[in-house]
């Protein structure tokens, strides 16, 4: 069931939003909260409009209709209390990851010892201290991504909004990505939106995960994991629990993969 909160308790708050492209009917009237401070996974059959509610979200895609509310106010459009991380990494090729990393708060107006100083912070939290003159081309993937990610961390925003950060690294970095985010909600006092196609990821990462119904999506269900979510990080995937409900959300799923 889908249990809608009070707004307050939320960082941000979708509610009744359509999103039509043309004839294509993306969103159905859907609702959901995303708890402040916390991790909510949007998790669902490919094209069922993940990716679309999150850049509605971040102000990146207008809704055809509803409305979302983020800290209380509802959006127009970008902001700078929302930082999205992408995909493909989106970093600027001509600059240094100092330069990448740096780049929101040079369009916000920080004078330049302030913003590099916040950057080598950040890029230091990473562990890509040395690499601060480096240019994306000499960096590996997974290298790249976080230098998304710590631009995102960077701006101090309060709302990270995350489409499939990790999808294009390999397994074994993945991982690693995923024990740090874990890391990065419990430190950070953020609230991070993240959109996956793995099961496993998003029951290892989440305390809230949302399930959507194929195009024109709404929300079918909402998961909170329970008692693992305070174990070491090491024996999460080993917990019946966390099994159990990877075994639930795939008999959920398994109907609408073809």
């Amino acid at each position: 069931m889908n249990n809608i909160t009070n707004i307050t308790d939320n960082a941000v708050t979708v509610r009744n939003v359509y999103k039509n492209y043309d004839e294509v009917e993306a969103l159905r009237d859907l609702s959901l909260d995303f708890p402040r401070g916390q991790l909510t996974s949007l998790l669902g059959p490919s094209e069922c409009g993940k990716t679309t509610l999150l850049k509605i979200i971040a102000g990146l895609l207008p809704a055809t209709s509803g409305e979302v509310v983020v800290n209380g106010q509802p959006i127009t459009g970008p902001g700078p209390d929302r930082a999205f991380v992408f995909q493909d990494f989106a970093l600027l090729p001509w600059a240094s990851v100092l330069r990448n990393v740096a780049f929101g708060l040079e369009l916000r107006g920080v004078a330049k010892s302030e913003r590099e100083a916040i950057a080598e912070k950040y890029i230091n939290d990473v562990g890509l201290s040395g690499f601060e003159h480096s240019y994306p081309h000499e960096l590996s993937g997974g290298m790249r991504q976080r230098v998304g990610l710590t631009r995102a961390l960077s701006v101090d925003a309060k709302v990270l909004l995350m489409d499939e950060p990790f999808s294009a690294v390999d397994e074994q970095t993945r991982r690693k990505f995923q024990e740090d985010l874990l890391n990065l909600v419990k430190h950070e006092n953020k609230t991070f939106l993240f959109v996956t196609h793995s099961i496993e990821e998003a029951v290892y990462v989440s305390d809230q995960i949302a399930i959507l119904l194929p195009r024109p999506s709404r929300v079918s269900e909402i998961i909170r994991p329970g008692g693992f979510r305070n174990k070491d990080v090491n024996s999460i995937r080993r917990d019946p629990e966390y099994l159990d409900i990877v075994d639930q959300i795939w008999a959920s799923l398994r109907t609408y993969v073809e």
